[in-house]
């Protein structure tokens, strides 16, 4: 059971997500508002919020980064914008992930779960104390902290995770279903995913994929990360 709040301002789509979350045995608050969602979780514990993008006082994106900017809640976005460099906006804001209008209530119990897990496991267990050191970039997975050439790296929750997950196999192909599982902690989902997170996180190592420094992409195999200068398979 999970305590959920739903910003949602279409009476009939709140209704419907309310319903199904209360015969899931989650605990539902919902507001109609970004204002009123940004109450909400000022004052009250959330397990994952669940944000409408259209909403009638702010856009979704905005009221997703004054989110970020008091609480580290998992965040759903629900959006009928299904254009790549929306994703990636709302991704990069923070978003923790997303459903496209119309979606199935089965397509939002399994994204929920996903994220809940994710949640409660980092909540659960240990970090490792290890620094990890690959070339000029440093992770520490303690404090959360990311460091190139001794610069800190302004990354999001996910950003972070993925970094720290290739970090500590340097030199290793890891494929993208294992990168879902260890990462996302979804046995399924779609590449974009992984792609939109990549491509901000290379954008802050200071790379491109045609010019990749430290993530390189193995078409058809997966991702690694090594060192610049390292030796490249032939």
């Amino acid at each position: 059971m999970a305590s959920v709040l739903v910003v949602e301002d279409d009476q009939f789509v709140r209704s419907a997500l309310i319903r199904h979350l209360t015969d899931a045995s989650h605990t539902v608050r919902s507001v109609g508002t970004a204002l009123e969602a940004l109450r909400e979780v000022a004052h009250l514990r959330f397990d994952v919020v669940i944000l409408d993008l259209g909403l009638p006082d702010l856009d979704g994106s905005e009221a997703l980064k004054m989110l970020r900017g008091i609480t580290d809640v998992p965040v759903i976005v629900a959006t009928a914008r299904d254009d790549e460099t929306e994703i990636v906006r709302l991704l990069n804001a923070g978003a923790d992930d997303y459903l496209t209008k119309p979606f199935s209530v089965e397509h939002l119990s399994a994204r929920m779960a996903a994220v809940l897990r994710r949640s409660r496991s980092g909540a659960g267990e240990a970090a490792p104390s290890t620094v990890i050191r690959v070339g000029g970039l440093t992770v520490d997975p303690l404090r959360r902290q990311a460091e190139l050439d001794g610069v800190r790296l302004d990354l999001t929750r996910r950003e972070f995770d993925l970094l720290a997950f290739l970090a500590g196999r340097p030199g290793v192909v890891v494929p993208r279903r294992e990168l879902l599982a260890e990462v996302w902690q979804q046995s399924y989902g779609d590449d974009q995913t992984i792609d939109v997170h990549l491509s901000w996180l290379r954008r802050k190592l200071g790379e491109t994929a045609a010019r990749p420094r430290y993530l390189h992409t193995l078409r058809g195999v997966g991702v690694k990360l090594e060192p610049p200068g390292a030796e490249r398979p032939r």
